[in-house]
């Protein structure tokens, strides 16, 4: 019985043992299957993801695609925009500034005006009649104007001393020399501030003043008292404040004459006067001024007519590259507008013709070339100028870094051919009078 029982539970416990045995083996290849697949996921994953990432990353919308970025708008350059609306014709006519007959606007004027497309008109003092009939005169040319794309220059010399356009209702102004002896600047600054409010009583927008050449020749035929004095110094303060005094009633000053009138013993008005001076003597005196008129950020540079051999002995100043292109605009790092003196003054006219010239003054850096007293000749400069171009002698590329220059002068002082004569003479006269006062009793 004990055997039966005990062989009969072995039996019973062998088959349970068995089943135990496999359902453990079961479990065990169960959880060794399922620990594998993590890994073997994660094996397949990061392979897929390794192979896909540069392929997904483009198309994947939650995790790579970048936030479209906004759209800068480019700043607008209001004077490239300008520029670029131009014909060569009415680019090159921005190049020239022209004289005019008589009193009144004739046919020819405004021929030159409509056809030339003259950037800037100047008044000399045979053009200059009453002050009533001067603004009419420059308001007509205003008008004449207002067919063209760009407002027009309207420009004088008016520097107070000799060299004055006003008729005589107005008050004159004193010499520089006489203001200069003062050696007060704030006298100088309203000095500015009356030749300004003078050249508006007719409708004028440019004033060819002050006078920056130091007087260092007491034979000088042409500068004299037009000259603060004798000293760069004196020369640079009183001038620049003058300048100051222009622009803050609006009026554009031009600085004159470069590289400097004041040790000529010839007139360039007549004949071309030369001054043998090496570059480090120009540096210690007559340039002085301009270079504290560069860092003003002076508006605009005229160039003289005279001859420095010792710095090119083949050009004036004027049609000169190596003190035009590699001085003002290299050395002093000068970007304004250059304007020459009259190309028909007897320095150019007796040496160059005038197609020449005008050839060399825009190839050394010149932006408005300035003739006067003849239609005929703007015509030739304007002439000369569009072949120029179309022959391939000069590129559109330089036209434009000129018109460029004169368009954002131009912006710059808001000028606009609407401009009116403007100022009250009675309150004006009575303003440099009590000015001229205080100049002589010092």
């Amino acid at each position: 019985m004990h055997n039966y029982r005990y062989n009969s539970n072995n039996t019973w416990r062998k088959p349970l043992h068995m089943m135990c045995l496999l359902l453990g083996i079961v479990l065990l290849l169960s959880a060794c299957g399922q620990a594998q697949k993590p890994s073997s996921a994660t094996d397949s994953n990061t392979g897929s993801n390794a192979g896909s990432n540069s392929g997904q990353s483009s198309s994947s919308p939650e995790q790579n695609t970048a936030p479209p970025q906004e759209e800068v708008p480019e700043e607008v350059d209001p004077v490239q925009e300008q520029l670029s609306s131009l014909t060569l014709e009415e680019k090159i006519g921005q190049m020239i500034l022209a004289g005019v007959q008589g009193t009144t606007l004739d046919d020819q004027a405004k021929q030159m005006i409509t056809n030339q497309k003259v950037g800037g008109i100047i008044f000399y003092a045979n053009n200059v009649s009453t002050l009533e009939g001067t603004a009419k005169f420059v308001k007509s040319i205003k008008e004449a104007n207002q067919s063209n794309p760009v407002p027009i220059f309207m420009s004088v010399d008016q520097e107070g001393g000799k060299v004055s356009r006003m008729p005589e209702t107005v008050e004159s102004i004193p010499s520089s020399r006489k203001v200069g002896e003062t050696k007060d600047s704030a006298l100088a600054e309203t000095m500015g501030e009356l030749l300004a409010r003078q050249v508006q009583l007719a409708g004028f927008n440019v004033d060819f003043a002050p006078v920056l050449d130091v007087n260092s020749n007491p034979k000088n035929p042409v500068i004299g008292d037009r000259s603060f004095g004798s000293s760069a110094e004196l020369v640079s303060r009183m001038g620049i404040a003058e300048m100051k005094g222009l622009r803050s009633e609006g009026i554009i000053p031009v600085v004159k004459h470069f590289p400097g009138h004041g040790d000529t013993s010839v007139d360039s008005h007549l004949d071309l006067p030369v001054v043998n001076k090496t570059e480090k003597q120009l540096a210690e005196l007559e340039w002085i001024p301009f270079q504290v008129a560069v860092k003003e950020q002076v508006e605009a540079v005229m160039v003289a007519h005279i001859l420095f051999p010792k710095l090119d002995p083949d050009h004036p100043a004027s049609l000169s590259d190596v003190i035009i292109g590699e001085h003002l605009r290299g050395k002093f790092k000068y970007d304004g507008v250059v304007i020459t003196d009259d190309l028909s003054m007897g320095a150019i006219a007796k040496n160059y013709k005038l197609d020449q010239a005008a050839l060399a003054t825009v190839k050394a850096g010149s932006d408005i070339l300035l003739v006067a007293h003849s239609y005929e000749s703007a015509k030739t400069i304007f002439d000369t100028l569009i072949s120029a171009v179309k022959s391939g002698k000069i590129t559109e590329s330089r036209i434009d870094e000129s018109v460029y220059r004169i368009l954002a002068l131009k912006q710059q002082y808001k000028l606009s051919d609407d401009q009116k004569a403007s100022g009250d003479l009675k309150q004006l006269n009575a303003d440099i009078v009590d000015w001229s006062k205080q100049i002589d009793a010092r």
